[in-house]
């Protein structure tokens, strides 16, 4: 008897399933006889207890039927119908998989793991210190938490805390029921997108974007408008005459570009928006990593409509395995998007949203911010140094006050060079990253994102002074091709 067994698990289950697969395929016959126990156990050279367990499992799963007197027989399960395999790749079952097939690759998530210097946007800056504190933190809350299902909107004293977060250093005064914990800013998305979006219904995005949020709405069916941005954020006069229902901005951090919408620009996205009966997404990445002078509230905090929906998390803050964020919610809005959130999973883990409550009521999310902020300034200090003394020849720094992450225009370097300086950059172990995939069109030269949260400042300095090298070799390539 030739059977495949798939090496996964122990014997008698490997040895049930390819029995099971020869029997819905058909092998095996309504009522034929299966070899006898110890006939089978000889042919495969196993145990009969192995064999015995393998039609144990068989008959618990009605597939065969022993008889006394006569064997084990092979039930009647309608074998012929399932002859036909599936194809391995099938048409769109659904118009949302249609859409989700239609996009790009997600350039964001790609991390070679493999660079020692790998200048990867969105590396939380990690210490020893935090995980020893959220340990605890999550013992604790593990002893306290609840058996059954957490509450849908959040844990109260978690929303609590947020309440008084926001009111502290965003400048938004909201209450417990206002907001409604969730698994990051990308289910906020989600959950938003589901109240709000019909399909082709208009959604304004700015350009440059952030590509996981292009991505969610696109699959979702909303028919994109990408609106310019420039050093003052998103442009209210490139705004579309139509009325779109919602408008995504990321205002205290302008991603990728790292610019800040201003006050001015604020009041008329809101007048805006007012005046179209539009809502605003609000995602507030970043707000926390201010390294010249105060933060700039939240443009929720001058909303005196009520249109934006406010967005945050924790993953960059503490760790993106957290996935913990919230919303605050429109009014009108609320029970709408509550019921969306229970309907898509119940509700966010109860214990870590317990530990996090604690962390954040004690005060020590306001120290790990201190420190964080402190320490994301000497790393960010010394990649602009390292640049400005290995690069200043071949880039141009776009001006930026916060975040994680620099943008940094090549000045005399094209596409084709680009690439050959991430790659001449990956042979030598440097992880670079260019900035034209989160654009709609091709900016005209070519550019770099470039994080700096996941390497210490020395390995900055090292790491730049590698990337002058390659920039000096491919630019020594050029000139000898023009001398040529």
């Amino acid at each position: 008897m030739n059977l495949n067994l798939d090496g996964k698990g122990v014997l008698y289950e490997q040895l049930a399933r390819a029995l099971k697969q020869a029997i819905l395929s058909g092998r095996f016959v309504k009522g034929s006889r299966l070899p006898t126990t110890r006939a089978l156990a000889l042919v495969l050279g196993m145990s009969r207890n192995t064999v015995l367990n393998a039609y144990e499992l068989l008959c618990a799963e009605q597939l065969v039927v022993p008889r006394a007197g006569s064997g084990t027989r092979v039930a009647d399960v309608g074998a012929t119908s399932r002859t036909k395999k599936l194809s391995s790749v099938l048409p769109p079952q659904s118009r949302y998989v249609a859409r989700a097939r239609a996009l790009g690759p997600i350039t964001l998530a790609t991390v070679n793991s493999r660079a020692r210097y790998n200048l990867q946007y969105g590396e939380p800056l990690l210490g020893l210190g935090l995980f020893n504190s959220w340990r605890r933190k999550l013992s604790a809350a593990a002893l306290r938490a609840e058996p059954g299902y957490p509450a849908p909107p959040g844990h109260l004293p978690l929303r609590r805390a947020i309440c008084d977060h926001l009111a502290r250093r965003r400048g938004i005064v909201c209450t417990p029921e206002d907001v409604l914990v969730v698994g990051g800013t990308q289910q906020a998305l989600t959950i938003v997108a589901r109240v709000l979006l019909d399909e082709g219904h208009m959604v304004v995005l700015e350009d440059p974007h952030y590509q996981l949020a292009m991505h969610a709405l696109s699959a979702h069916g909303a028919r994109i408008v990408s609106v310019p941005t420039d050093r003052e954020g998103l442009v209210i006069h490139a705004m579309p005459k139509g009325a779109p229902r919602l408008i995504y901005v990321t205002p205290s951090h302008q991603f990728p570009s790292g610019a800040v919408m201003s006050v001015a620009r604020r009041i008329e996205l809101l007048d805006y928006a007012a005046g179209k009966g539009s809502w605003i997404f609000e995602d507030d990445y970043d707000a926390e990593f201010r390294f010249d002078g105060p933060s700039i509230p939240a443009l929720r905090s001058i909303d005196t409509l009520d249109r934006v929906v406010y967005v945050g998390s924790f993953s960059k803050t503490l760790f993106a395995s957290l996935r913990l964020g919230y919303i605050v919610c429109p009014k009108a809005l609320r029970n709408d998007l509550l019921r969306a959130k229970t309907l898509d999973d119940l509700a966010c883990p109860a214990i870590e949203q317990a530990a996090l409550a604690a962390f954040m009521q004690s005060r020590q999310f306001d120290k790990h911010l201190r420190k964080l902020v402190a320490e994301l300034n000497v790393r960010r200090a010394a990649l602009l140094e390292g640049l400005e003394r290995r690069c200043r020849a071949h880039l141009e720094i776009a001006p930026s006050t916060g975040g994680m992450h620099i943008v940094a225009w090549l000045s005399d370097l094209n596409y084709a060079q680009l690439d050959q300086l991430l790659a001449l950059g990956a042979s030598h172990g440097l992880g670079l990253h260019p900035i034209h995939p989160y654009f709609r069109s091709r900016p005209p030269r070519p550019g770099l994102l470039m994080g700096f949260a996941g390497l210490s400042g020395r390995q900055l300095r090292d790491a730049t002074m590698l990337m002058g090298r390659c920039l000096d070799r491919i630019s020594a390539q050029r000139c000898a091709r023009t001398a040529a």
